[in-house]
């Protein structure tokens, strides 16, 4: 029989209410059986509305919790590299929040633990889960479009994007806490699925800017990732422009159509020289529950990882050559 996965949820703050908090009781051999947040009374609030056992407002208690085997950290990437340190030094599982750390040197040194640890590591790229990428990637690999000829990526969002959380603090925009600013958030999702897609870059090059200087983070990033010497990918990332003008969109043209779709969204459109579809997904209610039964499932020892951290290290590495030349106004 596989074992009872017992989790504790390091950072059981907003974005864990819907998205993969409830997720972890509704898989088979998962049970959430404790949260922390450093606020007690929210973190015991949480605990009472999700019906979690126990609580703590300190991260050191929960990994020292016996009955605990593995954690799940949904902290601002600044405390990822710490938590993950932390969790693999007492032999737990680890499932992490994406951007998985800072940089590529952070997660690289998260790679370097899990070689002396006896726990497992697995990284947050949920959508390789999520039934409308899957369909692309399925799309692609039965080449129904033809060979891949380019792929154009544009987020173009207002300065305060209605994608992410509103949050009084408003880390996703304080370098020191992020790694950036609204690039480090939400880039991650479209980098793995190119990685996913396409196989591991030859090179990757890029510039970021700060135009608007609302904050300190950057909020314009654009560049290429070169694929198996056939393929470029070109990004653009802008998060200063009017509603009018809010964009979520990736093209993939092939030699014989194009596949389009939004990363944040639900429709898959395509067309051929023979044939046009228009698909509408509806997204699971906890959109990181199927990634959660996969990792489960490997924590068991049922299936493959699901998104490994060398897989986290190499869209680190493009995050940090997209945004290696720095202009600043």
């Amino acid at each position: 029989m596989p074992d009872q996965i017992n989790w504790g949820i390091i950072g059981c703050g907003d974005v864990t209410e819907v998205k993969s908090g409830p997720a972890f009781n509704k898989v088979a051999g998962s049970k959430l059986f404790a949260v922390m947040r450093r606020d007690a009374e929210k973190a015991a609030d949480y605990a009472r509305r999700h019906n979690v056992p126990k609580w703590y407002s300190n991260a050191d208690d929960l990994l020292n919790d016996p009955e605990v085997n593995a954690v799940y950290i949904a902290t601002p990437p600044a405390f990822h590299l710490p938590y993950t340190l932390a969790a693999l030094k007492r032999g737990l599982h680890v499932y992490v929040e994406k951007p998985v750390a800072l940089n590529a040197a952070e997660a690289q040194q998260m790679a370097d633990a899990l070689e002396r640890s006896t726990g497992k590591l697995v990284v947050a790229h949920y959508r390789r889960a999520v039934p409308m990428f899957l369909y692309v990637k399925e799309l692609l690999d039965n080449k129904v479009i033809g060979d891949i000829r380019t792929v154009q990526i544009r987020m173009w969002q207002s300065i305060k994007p209605k994608l992410v959380a509103n949050v009084a603090d408003n880390w996703r925009v304080d370098p020191a806490l992020s790694g950036g600013g609204y690039f480090h958030d939400l880039a991650p999702h479209q980098l793995d699925l190119m990685l996913y897609y396409f196989g591991k870059p030859v090179n990757s090059h890029g510039s970021a800017l700060n135009q608007s200087g609302t904050s300190a983070a950057d909020d314009y990033v654009s560049g290429q990732m070169l694929f198996d010497k056939k393929l470029i990918v070109n990004g653009s990332w802008c998060f200063n422009v009017s509603e009018d003008e809010v964009t979520d969109l990736c093209e993939i043209v092939g030699s014989r159509g194009k596949i389009s779709f939004p990363f944040f969204g639900k429709t898959v459109e395509w067309h051929n020289d023979t044939d046009k579809k228009m698909l509408t997904f509806d997204n699971p209610t906890h959109i990181e529950q199927p990634m959660i039964e996969r990792v489960v499932a490997y924590l068991n020892g049922a299936r493959a990882n699901p998104c490994s951290i060398d897989d986290a290290i190499i869209v680190m590495q493009m995050m940090d050559a997209l945004c290696g030349t720095l202009e600043r106004s």
